[in-house]
């Protein structure tokens, strides 16, 4: 018995393999599409694949329903990248002139980061737990931890977790605003006293000994 064997000519492969290209392209630009979840004042939830606009009542969070950092305006895919392997925190103080230079060097060179300030006993008890002293700034890159103000030691760590030299953050993202490290919880209100306490026995009036010299009762 003959076997016949079928070539394909070389259009078809082409096509094929024009195809196949196609496919995979389609399935990267699906891929790469960044979903926003926003979480309305009322709770409500949405999903967009449009950037929200900045709002104090909204919070956004990309693919995978990975929160974007410090929210608002979502950050360039690079930038993205960076600040959810290595995000960044720097712990502050009231009347700290090297905090203020440390905010200053991470805001120019456009590095979202999170804010804790340390003001209270309570701040710096916490502090001393996670750094080991209770010195300021302080500074966390990932699991890096930075300990008092230097340019270039700052510069030096964040070229190396791979932050752009230069700011890449669009005109309406904004820094959260600092909050305490510890935030203290109000003490329940104290029970209010029962309203229908039971009343107090009515006393016993008089004897009139007078007429009842022994003071006997019934």
């Amino acid at each position: 018995m003959t076997r016949i064997m079928f070539k394909p000519s070389l259009n078809i492969l082409a096509a094929c393999a024009l195809l196949g290209s196609a496919a995979l392209l389609l399935a990267g630009q699906v891929q790469a599409q960044t979903v926003y979840r926003l979480v309305g004042p009322d709770g409500k939830v949405t999903y967009s694949d449009k950037a929200p606009a900045p709002s104090d009542n909204a919070t956004a969070t990309g693919p995978g329903g990975k929160p974007l950092v410090n929210g608002g305006a979502a950050l360039p895919f690079e930038l993205r990248q960076v600040a959810s392997k290595y995000p960044v925190t720097l712990y502050t103080a009231n009347n700290c002139a090297p905090c203020g230079s440390g905010r200053a060097l991470l805001s120019s060179r456009g590095v979202p980061f999170t804010e804790k300030t340390v003001n209270t006993a309570e701040d710096a008890e916490a502090l001393q737990r996670i750094s080991g002293e209770s010195s300021l700034p302080f500074l966390t890159i990932g699991g890096q931890q930075i300990k008092g103000f230097s340019d270039s030691e700052w510069t030096q760590f964040l070229d190396a977790a791979g932050y752009p030299k230069t700011s890449l953050l669009p005109a309406s993202f904004r820094n959260a605003v600092a909050t305490p490290l510890v935030v203290l919880q109000k003490p329940a209100p104290p029970a209010k006293a029962e309203e229908n306490q039971r009343a107090p026995m009515p006393s016993s009036p008089p004897v009139d000994t007078r007429s009842n010299p022994a003071g006997i009762t019934f």
